[in-house]
C-alpha cells in the first residue's frame, strides 16, 4: 500500500527479533523461499537476488485490518473477529444466489477503500470456510470468492487440501495422521466417526472431523475465550544478566495481561518458563518452568507483572547464558463477576487498578503501543562515557516499515 515500488518483487517478514521468515510473497514463494528460513541464510541461499526484507509491524497490521473489519461490519449481517486478519461471517438473510455477487463485492469495495486485498471463503461451518479461502487465494478463477456449497464441492476441496492445512490441526496431529494414511482432508473425512474417536480421544479432533463432514459445531464463545495466553520470544542475543532477563520478562507479562483485558476476563495463575540456548552444546544448559496462584483473579498488568517477576526469582540460576523467556497466564474466567479473597486486595483497590488499566490502554490505542509502561518494562545500559539509554522492549526489528497511519512521526510525505 505504501510502497508501490515493491510491485512484482519478492518479499519476505520476519519473525519477533529478525529471527526467520515467517510471511513470503508469491514471487518469494516462486524463489524457493522456504517458511522458517533464518534471515541470514537468504543471502547465502539466493545470492544477488533484490528480496524485499521486512520486520513484522503488528501496530501497522492491527490498524490497517480495523480498516478492514470496519467494512465487514457494514456488509455483513453479523461476524466474529477470531485474529488480527481474519473474521468469521454469518450471512444470514442473503440469497444463496447471491451469495458469489456479494463476495466479490466485498472484495471490491475493501481494495478500492482500504488497498487491501483479501480471500473470502462460504461454507456450512468455519473449517470448510477457512479451505474455501484458501482457494479463492490461491486460484483466480474464483475472484477472490469461493463457495462450497454442495457434497460434490467440498469433496474437491477437501482432496486438494492437505492436512496439515486443516484449521486446528497442529504440526504433531498431522504427523500422526500422515503415519496413519491420511495425507489430504478427505482422508481424515472419510474415516468412521469411531475410528476418529478411538485414535485420539479428543473432543477438537472429532470436531474437526465433524466440520470436515459438514456439520458445524465449532461455538464461537470456545474461539473468543482463550483457556490460556502465552507470550513469548528468543532473544536476539544471549542473556545473563538478571535485570536485562526481567524487563523482557516484565514486557511478556504486561502483554499477557492486556490479552487477558481484550477479551474481557482474568486469570488465577501465572507461570514463566526460561531456558538457555540448546543448539550451543558448548554451554551449560538449563530450563525450568513454576508457576503461581493469585488469590483474587485479575487482568492488571501491575499484578500480573509482579507475579511474574516473583516466579522469575525462583527459577532464575548465575552463570547460565539464557536464550527464551515467557509468561503464561492460565484458569482463565470471564471478568465479571469476581470472587475477592478476605487476605487479598479490597473491592475498592480492585477498581482503581481496573480504571488504572483501561486509561493506560486508552493512551497506547491513541499514541502507539508501550507508550505508557510499568517501571519494570524498562531498564537502563550506560555505554563507556557514562552515557544511559533506556530500553523499553529490547526486540531487533531493523527493517520495520513506518506506521503512516497511526504515528505522526511517520506520516507520508508528499514531493
Amino acid at each position: 500500500m505504501f510502497r508501490p515500488d515493491l510491485e512484482g518483487r519478492p518479499i519476505v517478514v520476519l519473525s519477533n527479533n529478525d529471527g526467520c521468515v515467517v510471511a513470503r510473497s508469491n514471487e518469494a514463494k516462486k524463489m524457493g523461499i522456504q517458511e522458517g528460513t533464518p534471515y541470514f541464510r537468504l543471502a547465502q541461499q539466493f545470492p544477488g537476488q533484490k528480496i524485499a526484507v521486512f520486520s513484522s509491524n503488528y501496530e501497522l497490521y492491527g490498524e490497517l485490518t480495523g480498516r478492514v473489519v470496519s467494512i465487514i461490519r457494514q456488509e455483513a449481517p453479523a461476524y466474529f473477529r477470531y485474529s488480527i486478519d481474519e473474521c468469521f461471517m454469518y450471512l444470514d438473510g442473503i440469497a444463496p444466489d447471491r451469495l458469489q455477487q456479494w463476495g466479490e463485492h466485498l472484495h471490491r469495495r475493501v481494495r478500492r477503500e482500504v488497498g487491501l486485498p483479501i480471500s473470502i471463503g462460504l461454507a456450512p461451518n468455519k473449517t470448510l470456510a477457512k479451505i474455501a479461502s484458501k482457494l479463492a487465494k490461491k486460484y483466480a478463477a474464483y475472484k477472490h470468492c469461493c463457495i462450497i456449497d454442495n457434497d460434490y464441492k467440498r469433496q474437491r476441496a477437501l482432496a486438494w487440501c492437505p492436512i496439515e492445512d486443516v484449521w486446528g490441526i497442529g504440526r504433531r496431529y498431522a504427523a500422526k495422521l500422515k503415519a496413519l494414511g491420511c495425507h489430504s482432508a478427505l482422508d481424515l473425512a472419510s474415516h468412521h466417526r469411531d475410528w476418529v474417536q478411538l485414535t485420539f480421544n479428543n473432543i477438537n479432533m472429532l470436531r474437526t472431523w465433524q466440520e470436515l463432514n459438514g456439520e458445524d459445531v465449532v461455538p464461537n464463545e470456545e474461539l473468543a475465550r482463550k483457556k490460556s495466553i502465552c507470550t513469548s520470544r528468543s532473544f536476539q542475543g544471549m542473556i545473563a544478566d538478571k535485570e536485562a532477563l526481567r524487563t523482557h520478562v516484565a514486557n511478556y507479562a504486561a502483554r499477557c495481561a492486556e490479552k487477558l483485558r481484550m477479551q474481557q476476563s482474568v486469570a488465577s495463575t501465572v507461570g514463566v518458563f526460561v531456558h538457555t540456548n540448546a543448539f550451543r552444546e558448548d554451554l551449560a544448559q538449563y530450563w525450568n518452568f513454576q508457576e503461581t496462584s493469585l488469590l483474587t483473579p485479575t487482568s492488571s498488568t501491575t499484578l500480573v507483572v509482579r507475579a511474574a517477576l516473583e516466579v522469575l526469582d525462583r527459577i532464575f540460576v548465575e552463570g547460565y547464558r539464557y536464550k527464551k523467556a515467557g509468561v503464561i497466564v492460565m484458569n482463565i474466567d470471564p471478568d465479571s463477576p469476581v470472587q475477592t479473597d478476605l487476605f487479598d486486595l479490597s473491592a475498592e483497590q480492585i477498581q482503581k487498578m481496573r480504571r488504572l488499566d483501561e486509561v493506560v490502554d486508552r493512551i497506547n490505542r491513541l499514541h502507539g503501543s508501550e507508550t505508557v509502561v510499568v517501571g519494570a518494562q524498562q531498564y537502563t545500559l550506560k555505554d563507556g562515557r557514562g552515557k544511559a539509554e533506556v530500553f523499553a522492549n529490547a526486540i531487533k526489528h531493523d527493517f520495520r516499515s513506518k506506521n503512516p497511519t497511526t504515528r505522526w512521526s511517520d506520516i507520508i510525505r508528499l514531493r
